[in-house]
């Protein structure tokens, strides 16, 4: 008998899975403790749309990055740092300072851990940066740094 599993259950596999069993352990086992319920075609038509409302998910996520990549690679996000003696300006600028700067330039909210830094950046000049929208989706960030007037 082929069941759909409602919870882990050791040895025969985990939550969401479609396994087959020997009927006797699935009517008198896992069906009456509510671990599985008999895959009949509504249950497989329900897995089958849960599955492709996944998949669209995704692809409308992986989308959504597209075009965000697109809309900051398109822009020069510009920080303004204090300097001190020698043209080098105190600290450096981090992940947050930029994921702010891109937040109050461009109104997109882009999380810091998404901007990857390669090296601390402690003096002026233009910078591009490499940022991970999706899994498979990234793009790069146009960063200028200039002194605080």
């Amino acid at each position: 008998m082929k069941v759909l599993l409602l919870a882990d259950v050791k040895g025969q596999g985990k939550k969401g899975e479609l396994v087959k069993v020997s009927d006797g352990y699935a009517k008198n086992y896992l069906i009456p403790r509510g671990l599985a319920k008999e895959a009949t075609d509504a249950v497989l038509n329900e897995i089958k749309a849960k599955e492709e409302s996944k998949k669209h998910k995704i692809e409308v996520e992986r989308a959504e990055a597209k075009a965000l990549a697109e809309k900051i690679a398109a822009a020069s996000i510009i920080i303004r740092q204090q300097a001190g003696a020698g043209g080098k300006f105190y600290g450096s600028v981090t992940s947050k300072e930029i994921s702010e700067a891109v937040k109050a330039e461009l109104g997109v909210e882009l999380d810091k851990r998404k901007i990857i830094v390669p090296e601390a950046i402690k003096t002026f000049g233009k910078y591009e940066l490499d940022v991970k929208y999706y899994p498979d989706v990234t793009g790069k960030l146009n960063l200028i740094v200039t002194e605080k007037e």
